[in-house]
């Protein structure tokens, strides 16, 4: 059971919840390596027993909320801290879950090397029974080794220079999500894939174990409140899926986001439950036909926001989860109906309280920093983003997947082609029940959106409704070497990014940034704003756009709220503005 004296002591995986679990938040020791000597005869920190800084975790070291605040670049650093394995736990596996750890770690119980993971923004875990005795406290060692300068590791917007400057900002290094125990059966549920089939009245939920025996049944029970709606038994076995068919199903959508709760028992072959899973569900359908995406079998124009998840205190992990909840009720209040989660893999929890309220949004890698023209970058990225849709794929608040932003250098196209359709691809065989936006904006290689990232004013913001595959690019002869538009909808997924800074924050504003030229006053950003999006309004065939953004970051000045989430404008004109929609898409 987590405790309540430690920072972010909530369960971090809330679609897969079991009792018996420990939060290992809080203070852990650590140490700077910037000679990358740690593992070297006559340090070998891998066996330390305590560091002598100290470190709150999980905030990574460049925030204020570590306690250390230390910006400048930090290519390898070690963490430590005591664990002890409750003796109850005997005869179980002990689980070791790692939210997510920017770059590269390896990991050591009592100086023996558990594994290395490579990814910073995927979760991960290690089966660490053998390397533990319950009852007994264990020296855990975290090493990190992540190098931002570097090409081969997606690192989303994180500076590749000393200081923050244009849409790039302070970097994000070691464990920056919670890190925690679990004990589990040794037979029992590693993970499962919720299929809603909302055609079907049904879920399809397909399971994988740590381990099988002779006999075993995996029983799924679906819930309304207390009164069970579906239930059903399969035998456990990796791949074999158990249907619940609902008699009276209600479904999830931005209007009534109804969630069903779920409850997974492993049951042995007398008739023991030996594993059970708190998890919900959303019964939902996204699909495309034609030109327009389609969600629970009606046209939905989506009004997007890109959302960058930074934070001032806390830069990729939020202070709290209220934070991540508090910032989709900012977006909601503003008018749009989603966001676009923009170069950054947003924690579990956010995901949940999208799932909650009723939000759309499309997950998306932080694809930037990396060359998927060299093989070990191309690499690094897909292993990464297939670990990203395990975890990911059952909430049904996620419309879309959008593995890179902005592809389009000439010297990319060619091996960057084949690693955006390898992408594309993988995408579709660990998920097909949503669409892909192969690359949001530039140049396409295979895609299920036809997406462009246009930054003009209302003049020149006209040449959207040129069409799909006339629309400004920014990249004239890697254009010309993308795919045909062959009749996908069409969706200006990056627009506006109107900088505005407030007259009581300009002194203190350093560095500041936006798309276009300064606005002499509030009366001339709402026509402005106002006025982008009437155009979009009418582009006949488009089906959404994406609005930069929802809060400044940093240098960067041209959010709806401001880098802390106070208030810039007037909302009532901002949600007006933001809450229209075309003439077709509206209710009849």
């Amino acid at each position: 059971m987590a405790t309540c004296n430690i920072p972010r002591p909530e369960h971090p995986r809330p679609q897969f919840e079991r009792t018996d679990w420990i939060n290992l938040n809080g203070e852990w020791t650590f140490e700077f390596d910037f000679g990358a000597s740690g593992r070297n005869d006559g340090r070998k920190l891998f066996l330390s027993k305590g560091f002598e800084r100290k470190i709150i975790v999980p905030f990574c070291p460049e925030s204020k909320l570590s306690g250390v605040g230390y910006t400048d670049f930090i290519s390898d650093m070690w963490y430590h801290r005591a664990i002890t394995i409750p003796a109850e736990w005997e005869n179980r596996r002990t689980i070791l879950h790692f939210g997510a750890v920017d770059y590269e770690s390896e990991i050591y119980i009592d100086g023996a090397s558990v594994g290395t993971h490579f990814g910073g923004t995927s979760s991960f875990e290690y089966d660490i029974t053998r390397f533990v005795k319950p009852g007994s406290t264990h020296d855990l060692v975290v090493r990190v080794h992540d190098q931002t300068r570097g090409a081969n590791q997606p690192g989303g917007k994180q500076c590749p220079d000393y200081k923050s400057r244009a849409c790039h900002y302070t970097r994000t290094t070691g464990i920056w999500q919670t890190v925690w125990l679990e004990a589990v059966a040794q037979t029992g549920l590693s993970r499962c894939q919720i299929v809603p089939d909302l055609d079907a009245s049904r879920f399809i939920i397909t399971p994988a174990f740590y381990a099988v025996k002779a006999g075993m049944r995996l029983r799924a029970v679906l819930l309304d409140g207390t009164e069970v709606v579906a239930k059903a038994e399969a035998p456990a076995l990796d791949g074999v899926p158990v249907i619940l068919n609902i008699a009276n199903p209600k479904s999830w959508s931005p209007a009534s986001p109804f969630l069903y709760d779920l409850t997974l028992e492993v049951i042995d072959s007398e008739g023991a439950v030996i594993d059970s899973v708190k998890s919900y569900a959303g019964l939902r359908k996204v699909h495309i036909e034609g030109d327009k995406v389609f969600l629970n079998n009606e046209p939905i124009y989506q009004r997007l926001v890109l959302d960058q998840g930074f934070y001032p205190d806390g830069i990729w992990t939020a202070p709290t989860e209220e934070a991540l909840k508090a910032d989709i009720e900012l977006s909601m209040a503003a008018g749009f109906n989603g966001a676009r989660l923009h170069q950054k893999v947003f924690e579990e929890r956010f995901h949940y309280w999208a799932d909650k309220l009723g939000y759309l949004t499309w997950g998306e890698s932080s694809s930037w920093g990396c060359d998927v023209n060299d093989p070990l970058g191309a690499r690094n990225f897909l292993s990464e983003w297939n670990e990203i849709l395990l975890r990911d794929r059952n909430h049904p608040s996620i419309i879309a997947w959008s593995p890179f932003n902005e592809t389009g250098r000439v010297m990319d196209v060619y091996q960057h082609h084949r690693t955006q359709i390898d992408a594309y691809n993988l995408t579709k065989s660990v998920d097909p029940t949503r669409p892909v936006n192969d690359a949001s904006g530039y140049v396409h290689a295979v895609t299920d959106l036809w997406t462009v990232h246009h930054y003009g004013r209302p003049d020149t913001l006209v040449e959207l409704d040129q069409g799909p595959g006339k629309a400004w690019t920014g990249h004239p002869e890697a254009w010309k070497r993308q795919c045909p538009y062959t009749g996908q909808p069409y969706i200006n997924d990056e627009f506006g990014g109107l900088k505005w800074i407030p007259e009581d924050r300009k002194a203190y504003a350093d560095n500041t940034w936006g798309y276009g030229s300064d606005i002499p006053n509030l009366e001339a950003f709402y026509k402005l704003l106002s006025d982008e999006v009437d155009v979009m309004m009418k582009v006949g065939n488009l089906s959404g756009y994406c609005y930069t953004q929802l809060t400044d970051v940093e240098q960067e000045q041209n959010g709806v709220y401001n880098y802390d989430r106070t208030t810039k404008f007037d909302m009532k004109i901002i949600n007006e503005i933001f809450s229209r929609e075309p003439e077709a898409y509206k209710k009849k």
